[in-house]
């Protein structure tokens, strides 16, 4: 079975603009991927088209088909994590592999004092 998990110490999910995150990816797939990922992004949520932005990608060469990598990220300043009547603006971290289905997501908040801003 191919899974992924990101581990972030205390279970934090809620981050200020340019805090660095320091975590471990761990994964157990059927066989040694080529290529191991974390990608931090944000995206938006609600009505219209999404929007999506790739900020940062980590790659995991030579990984084994069960191990855990230590990561170390650094967060843009902008833009905030946000929370609207029509659209939300949603930061994540993502892993994976080339060439697996299976992906992890874990959503993250990315604003002053940790937590979205709320424009309704």
């Amino acid at each position: 079975m191919n899974g992924f998990h990101i581990e972030i110490p205390n279970q934090k999910t809620g981050f200020v603009p340019g805090e660095t995150i320091d975590g471990a990816v761990s994964w157990q797939l059927d066989a040694p991927p080529r290529q191991v990922f974390l990608r931090l992004f944000w995206f938006t949520r609600g009505k219209g088209a999404e929007d999506m932005a790739v900020v940062s990608e980590i790659l995991f060469d030579d990984p084994r088909a069960i191990e855990t990598r230590l990561f170390t990220l650094s967060l843009p300043q902008s833009p905030y994590s946000f929370n609207g009547k029509l659209v939300s603006l949603v930061w994540a971290l993502e892993a994976g592999a080339k060439g697996v289905d299976a992906v992890f997501r874990q959503e993250i908040v990315m604003a002053p004092f940790g937590k979205p801003v709320d424009i309704t």
